[in-house]
């Protein structure tokens, strides 16, 4: 591709490899006026996941989970148990099977299929992570466990069932601050997946 070739002469070192990835990449960039300049960014690396709105159209109800995240509290602490759709990393599985194993672990309900609506980068400027948006239909008949998470990960997830006209005030009065969760929860309005 032609825009590649205005970034050249790249280093990359790594700075931290514990929960996740951590590079410094210096690299040449040219403008578009043609003058080449040496730019240094900090890259996170720690993988590609999956997201899920579990949604009932007849009861008009969605799924979501609480759970608490040290960098939105590090941030501002109000925020640091954050209200989400359904999310886990792909490690190795693609993202379908991945987005039906953590919507069981999480949540409790087994999905029988997800329907992929896109993909899309989280934040460009800083992660390489894509995330892989689904929607799944869900009954109370699928509800195989309590869900929470996994003991082993020590996940502690609170599992949400909510109306989807209550989750709409949510996110108008600024109680749903996750972007994903945003992204799918408009998605639904959208596309009237609760008509």
């Amino acid at each position: 591709m032609k825009e590649t070739k205005r970034i050249k002469n790249i280093s990359d070192t790594l700075l931290s490899d514990h929960w996740a990835k951590l590079n410094k990449i210096d690299f040449d960039y040219q403008l578009e006026n043609g003058q080449w300049i040496r730019q240094s960014r900090e890259t996170y690396h720690r993988g590609d996941g999956a997201v899920v709105l579990l949604y009932n159209p007849i009861k008009k109800t969605v799924i979501l989970t609480r759970q608490f995240r040290m960098p939105a509290f590090a941030n501002d602490p109000q925020a640091g148990f954050m209200i989400e759709a359904c999310a886990g990393m792909l490690d190795k599985d693609d993202p379908v099977t991945c987005i039906i194993r953590e919507a069981e672990e999480e949540t409790g309900f087994k999905v029988p299929s997800a329907t992929k609506i896109f993909e899309m980068y989280s934040s460009p400027g800083a992660m390489t992570e894509k995330l892989f948006y689904f929607i799944a239909e869900y009954d109370d008949s699928m509800k195989v466990s309590d869900g929470g998470g996994l003991d082993s990960e020590h996940e502690d997830i609170e599992v949400m069932e909510l109306q989807f006209k209550t989750v709409i005030d949510m996110l108008e009065n600024g109680e749903i601050q996750d972007a994903k969760t945003c992204i799918l929860l408009q998605y639904a309005q959208v596309h009237k997946l609760m008509e």
